[in-house]
């Protein structure tokens, strides 16, 4: 199975794909995408009786999109990542979900998936 994942924007699309079947569902994370990410996939998971290790690919939006979100979303995918030794690949373009699973397809692994922003992140200065 791989999972395509988008956390650039408020609501967070997860994808399942599984030989022809495609299922995605959303989750309205707003601001608790760091507190409640694994849950919600853990759940997901368990709903369809599968376990992190029966994900045998990850394909990510790099963005542009959200600094939280992408930063969140990206950090947790790429530990998984590692430490399951799963495949991961990431893409920006209109078409990132097919791109990703052609990739993923083709054995590809970036092993490590960056954010693309769009622009200079917005960092608050420190007040002293």
């Amino acid at each position: 199975m791989i999972i395509l994942w988008n956390s650039a924007e408020m609501e967070v699309s997860l994808t399942f794909i599984e030989g022809a079947t495609q299922e995605t569902v959303r989750w309205q994370a707003d601001r608790t995408l760091a507190r409640d990410m694994l849950t919600f996939l853990n759940t997901q998971l368990n709903l369809r009786s599968l376990t992190f290790q029966d994900i045998k690919g990850i394909g990510v939006f790099r963005g542009p999109g959200s600094f939280t979100g992408l930063r969140i979303g990206l950090t947790v995918l790429n530990t998984l990542a590692h430490t399951e030794s799963i495949p991961i690949v990431g893409s920006t373009d209109d078409n990132w979900q097919q791109e990703c699973i052609d990739r993923l397809g083709a054995h590809e692994d970036d092993q490590i998936i960056l954010p693309e922003y769009g622009g200079p992140a917005h960092v608050t200065k420190p007040r002293k």
